[in-house]
């Protein structure tokens, strides 16, 4: 195995799986919310609603556009870099995958080209119709793939035949309990980041002084949608906790820096590690908490890093089973910290709105165009957790990364990709935050009425 070549061929795949999900939270988020509103459209008449739906449309349309190209380069990574892991996941792997690309994702691109096209074709229940279609495409589509990375979390429905992972259980595939906590959560990410980048935008809006109702309204719906999203983020990100400590207890005990197993386990406030000896350098921890957030109780054991390791030792055979702790301890944090900031900024923003006073604060609304970056920056630690925390594993239990990857593709060769894929990639987000900004100085630009709505 080439050293060098693993480290590329793993920075290739976060790196280019990093960029192109900057696309999908508010591609999930905005379609649900785009179907919300010319439903009300059609319901009431109301022409504002018409104008919502039309301007954040185009938003979606870029950033549809943009997770497409980006997501193809996804699965080439299998069998350029990985082809190990293919060969042994293929038969599991591939089926949700095939599912995904050949109902929901066409259902979804489908339907976007109806709706693009039959604003004056279609009746407006039938086009109201068509992105319901668009968001339930995307949606499903997104689940299939979490199907698929729920076997890497937790493998079930399987047999090991001839050094290959083949399914004999297709049912216990498509309700693998990793999948009803991991899709939940997801798919509120993607709410909350569809009202935290609409709410960001329409408060831009409103600096620049275009305070039709149009804006207006568009503020006050994505400070509710925001709220929302937010809130079942937290809900649902308490029992995928739970479940982890249940399945993945090693990710657990490296989000917590817990070297020793607890019983009531300490929550870590500051907790610095050195990763050669595991020694503790700096630990402040509130007693109880991790039990209780655990188990919804003051007791409870939390397993810590030293003694999973001598388990897992006994039980997979000689080897380090113990993640990046640092990584794995300071992503949690981020994606912990980001989130409650999201619900307080999202909380203030519904207060401002319940007393009319969201369009005369100018220092919140600045504040609100930065925190559209914070659901990014949720949704990124959030999966570095989850795929850093698994390591050594793979696939957990069955496979290690380091017998996954491509054995005759050399560290050059995938040095080339990563820099011509990045350069695509950055030459593609720039690409869309110039349409999205050249979008909104339009809008800034166009005559605007000043009525409430």
């Amino acid at each position: 195995m080439d050293t060098l070549a693993l480290a590329l061929a793993r920075w290739q795949f976060a790196v280019l799986t990093i960029i192109h999900f900057f696309f999908v939270p508010l591609t999930l988020g905005i379609t649900i919310l785009l179907a919300i509103l010319e439903t009300l459209y059609v319901r009431t008449q109301d022409e504002v609603y018409k104008d919502m739906v039309k301007f954040w449309g185009k938003v979606f349309l870029v950033n549809f556009a943009l997770g497409v190209v980006s997501g193809i380069v996804q699965e080439f990574q299998f069998g350029m870099n990985w082809s190990e892991y293919s060969r042994f996941m293929g038969d599991i792997f591939g089926a949700p995958l095939a599912i995904e690309a050949l109902l929901a994702f066409y259902l979804e691109s489908t339907f976007i080209g109806v709706w693009v096209f039959g604003w004056e074709k279609l009746s407006p229940k039938l086009h109201a119709a068509t992105m319901w279609l668009i968001a339930l495409g995307s949606n499903i589509s997104a689940l299939w793939i979490l199907i698929a990375n729920s076997f890497m979390q937790e493998p079930v429905g399987y047999v090991i035949r001839n050094g290959r992972a083949e399914m004999v259980d297709f049912f216990a595939l498509i309700t693998n309990p990793n999948v009803w906590v991991q899709f939940p959560h997801v798919l509120a990410a993607g709410i909350a980041t569809a009202g935290f980048v609409i709410l960001g935008l329409s408060a831009y809006l409103l600096l620049r002084g275009r305070r039709d109702a149009m804006v207006m309204r568009s503020f006050r719906v994505a400070a509710v949608y925001a709220l929302l999203g937010t809130l079942l983020v937290v809900l649902v990100g308490h029992t995928q906790a739970q479940h982890i400590v249940a399945v993945q207890p090693m990710k657990m005990a490296a989000a917590e820096a817990l070297q020793r197993s607890e019983n009531p386990a300490s929550f870590s406030i500051l907790t610095i590690t050195d990763e050669a000896t595991g020694r503790e350098l700096i630990s402040l921890r509130i007693p109880y908490l991790l039990s209780i957030l655990a188990y919804n109780r003051p007791s409870g054991e939390v397993k810590g890093i030293q003694e999973l390791q001598a388990a897992y030792e006994a039980r997979y055979g000689p080897g380090n089973y113990v993640p990046p702790i640092n990584v794995t301890y300071w992503s949690f944090r981020l994606m912990v910290g980001a989130g409650f900031l999201m619900l307080a900024l999202a909380a203030w923003a519904v207060y401002l709105v319940a007393r009319e006073r969201f369009a005369d604060s100018p220092r919140f609304l600045k504040g609100l165009v930065w925190a559209t970056a914070l659901p990014y920056l949720a949704s990124t630690t959030g999966w570095i957790l989850t795929e850093v925390g698994r390591q050594p594993w793979i696939v957990f239990g069955l496979q290690r990364v380091e017998d996954a990857v491509s054995p005759t593709v050399s560290a050059g060769e995938i040095a080339f990709s990563l820099i011509f894929l990045l350069v695509l990639y950055i030459l593609g987000m720039y690409a869309g935050v110039y349409l999205i900004g050249k979008h909104l100085r339009s809008a800034v630009a166009s005559p605007q009425s000043v009525g409430a709505s």
